[in-house]
């Protein structure tokens, strides 16, 4: 199914001839139209290849394919045409981005040679995303986990600033909100290098020093320094890069990126400030809307429109209703309400911290083993 071939031509036996030579070799469907074409491929797709004339009424083979491309850019394009003349091609190959030019009349053996190449092209394409996709997934998932082992007060941060984020995105209709979503989940990785003392500090938010203020605010930069090694993550690295500065300081910071880029990178990095501000506010037991305009009391800092979309929080984002249940009884994706210590006093879940399977692992083990955490952890009922 997944090397689906469409022809698409107005003259009916011009794909009665395409049904009866390849019939037996390939799965295909045929279009009289450009519009039924396109209705074709949302309805029945993915196509492998598609292959279109040149000359159609309505909507023409150039306009077809670009249309194409946009829908389904994956699918290889193929021209098949009885003018053969050199603006076609040059328009054929600008706008529709062929694989190939072939012209009418067009021996069976030559199309097939063309679609097998097409089926080959497209296999490799997919191929190399599905790769893709599966290693970025499994880097982040990777990198996500290791941080709530390692330091479960900022994966428990993450978690909490992911949500802020996501409404903010639905809030302003963002287009890609993903990546912003993204961007949150991965702001606190380069915190697995601070020192176990110091995320006792944040845990319970008492006074840093200032070598303490100085370890934690490098972390962005070194959370830009691991995320910027996996592919597809360079913009999401500047986000995390960038998640401390002020909007005048992003003003600044993104001159030499391109407008888009800038547009992308400082709109995220704003979203991680301003959830990561108001996070901390409310985790002192602020008021939602006290703390918001605590933040507008600072001029320059934050964007009014992230400012505007999080005055518009329901009252209670930050209230669970909660229940007790035994470290045997844990699954992933619960969340913790409260802090879980062991008998030493040290830390083992992080407040509003979401249980993942490495953590529900170690968290049995150390009980198994020793003892040493309570039985019973309070987590949210969503």
């Amino acid at each position: 199914m997944k090397n689906k071939i469409l022809f698409v031509d107005d003259e009916e036996n011009v794909l009665a001839a395409f049904q009866r030579q390849l019939r037996n070799r390939y799965e295909f469907e045929v279009a009289s139209s450009g519009a039924d074409g396109l209705e074709i491929i949302e309805q029945h797709g993915p196509f492998a290849v598609v292959v279109a004339d040149m000359r159609m009424p309505g909507m023409d083979g150039v306009l077809f394919l670009a249309r194409v491309k946009e829908i389904a850019g994956d699918t290889v394009r193929m021209m098949l045409t009885g003018n053969a003349d050199m603006q076609t091609a040059i328009d054929a190959v600008n706008r529709g981005h062929i694989f190939r030019f072939l012209t009418k009349p067009c021996p069976a053996e030559v199309l097939s040679l063309a679609l097998d190449a097409g089926i080959k092209q497209y296999q490799l394409v997919t191929a190399e995303k599905e790769l893709l996709e599966k290693t970025l997934t499994g880097s982040i998932k990777m990198l996500t986990e290791v941080l709530s082992l390692v330091n479960p007060t900022a994966f428990s941060q993450a978690l909490r600033m992911r949500r802020i984020v996501r409404h903010i995105t639905h809030d302003l209709q963002l287009p890609d909100a993903w990546q912003y979503e993204l961007a949150a989940m991965l702001s606190q990785i380069g915190c697995i290098t601070l020192p176990p003392e110091l995320e006792e500090k944040i845990s319970t938010q008492k006074a840093l020093s200032e070598v303490d203020q100085l370890l934690f605010q490098n972390h962005p930069a070194i959370g830009q320094e691991l995320l910027v090694q996996i592919p597809r993550l360079e913009l999401i690295a500047q986000m995390v890069a960038n998640q401390q500065k002020t909007q005048w300081e992003l003003y600044e910071g993104l001159k030499a990126e391109s407008g888009d880029e800038r547009l992308v990178i400082s709109q995220g990095a704003q979203m991680l400030k301003g959830a990561q501000d108001f996070d901390q506010l409310m985790l002192r037991g602020m008021e939602m809307r006290h703390a918001i305009r605590l933040l507008r009391e600072r001029p320059g800092e934050y964007r009014s429109d992230i400012l505007n979309a999080l005055e518009t929080l329901p009252d209670d984002f930050y209230t669970y209703s909660s229940r007790l249940v035994s470290i045997q009884d844990l699954k992933v994706g619960m969340i913790v309400v409260n802090e879980v210590r062991d008998e030493f006093g040290r830390l083992v879940l992080a407040r509003r911290q979401e249980i993942t399977y490495p953590v529900l692992l170690n968290l049995q083990a150390q009980h198994k083993q020793s003892g040493r955490i309570k039985s019973l952890i309070r987590v949210a009922t969503l």
